[in-house]
């Protein structure tokens, strides 16, 4: 079980930063990117924009499954906070991509013009280090599916 305290940190980080680092994979090929996201709170998903025909976007569209880093660079080492995560990222049509484009053109308005995809990274495992906390405090969230 996910202790809400804990979450509500994370979401606080999630929502105070702007850039992930992500890789795909995909028989062997992998990459990684640097990608701008907002986060959508209710559905611990992070929303951000690429193109499919990058190789990140193409791996991703083969096999969603994807790992990925959240870290600003800290000013020393007590200060250290940072996310590991592991997701599934899927390109967003319809209502959802609308809904999606909406929120992250708020948050990046130079987005406005763009036509590139959009995508949702549905969060699965969330694992934080906060050394402000306690060095070495890790913090831990699971997505909790209902069957």
């Amino acid at each position: 079980m996910n202790n809400p305290d804990d979450l509500q940190h994370i979401l606080k980080f999630l929502k105070k930063n702007h850039v992930l680092a992500l890789c795909a994979t995909v028989d062997g090929e992998m990459w990684s990117a640097n990608c701008f996201y907002v986060t959508d709170e209710g559905s611990m998903t992070l929303y951000f924009m690429t193109e499919l025909k990058t190789l990140h976007g193409s791996l991703m569209s083969r096999s969603p499954h994807i790992v990925g880093t959240i870290a600003p660079p800290p000013k020393s080492i007590a200060l250290i906070k940072g996310i590991q995560y592991r997701g599934e990222a899927t390109v967003l049509d319809g209502e959802e991509e609308s809904r999606a484009r909406s929120q992250y053109c708020k948050r990046f308005p130079v987005a406005i013009a763009m036509k590139t995809p959009v995508w949702a990274l549905r969060l699965s495992h969330i694992k934080m280090t906060d050394n402000a906390l306690g060095f070495g405090k890790k913090l831990v969230w699971d997505r909790e599916e209902t069957r």
